[in-house]
């Protein structure tokens, strides 16, 4: 057992250390001016793709667990959840320090003004809450009813979080499609496990022994 353990320690710091590759990265190239022509555009942009990434890469640990039986796969989740907060909070950052020189009044008139800014805002306010309570602790005072109802947020944001980055690239949409392909497929394969769990089984007729 102290091996099990000591195996699942290892791999959440594997994890962990692979999930901070895309930050080293990023810092590497900036570290030698490689950002491209906007480097502010390109960091908002860098760390809204990650969330979106670590988010999806979220949903799937649920149809690979199922479809596949791979039951070791929910004992990560959280972590890759709290890293797509992680790298959404440092888009947030960008945007603000950067693009908005950290002036609230300029980041409220863009969020009204501009719809895109307003459905990254609002997917950002939604993610908020689910890493607030990402914990055992919050799980066993929200009780497991309530706690599965608001991680239910999670498909929401995550929609919005697609439409977001479609908005914002306006003409190369190949990515954002990509993503909302596979969205649609974790999206589709959910809806379809709920109607298999909700029709009921054909019952069984007992032989006739003759």
């Amino acid at each position: 057992m102290r091996t099990d353990k000591k195996d699942l320690q290892l791999n959440k710091f594997l994890v962990f250390m692979n999930a901070l590759v895309p930050l080293a990265l990023v810092a590497w190239d900036g570290f030698r001016h490689q950002l491209g022509v906007n480097p502010v555009e390109f960091l908002i942009r860098y760390f809204g793709v990650m969330a979106l990434v670590f988010v999806l890469v979220t949903l799937t640990i649920t149809p690979l667990r199922k479809i596949f039986g791979w039951g070791f796969l929910i004992k990560y989740r959280r972590m890759l959840g709290l890293f797509a907060f992680f790298y959404a909070c440092l888009h947030l950052i960008a945007y603000l320090g950067f693009d908005r020189g950290w002036s609230l009044s300029s980041t409220l008139a863009d969020v009204i003004k501009r719809p895109f800014i307003t459905i990254g805002m609002a997917s950002f306010l939604m993610l908020v809450p689910l890493a607030i309570t990402s914990t055992d602790r919050m799980l066993h005072r929200l009780g497991a009813k309530r706690w599965l109802k608001l991680h239910k947020l999670v498909y929401v944001l995550a929609i919005g979080g697609v439409v977001h980055f479609y908005m914002i690239v306006k003409s190369d949409v190949f990515w954002p499609l990509v993503f909302a392909f596979i969205l649609m497929i974790l999206l589709g394969y959910r809806l379809y496990a709920r109607q298999q769990k909700n029709t009921p089984k054909p019952k069984t007729q007992p032989k006739k022994t003759a």
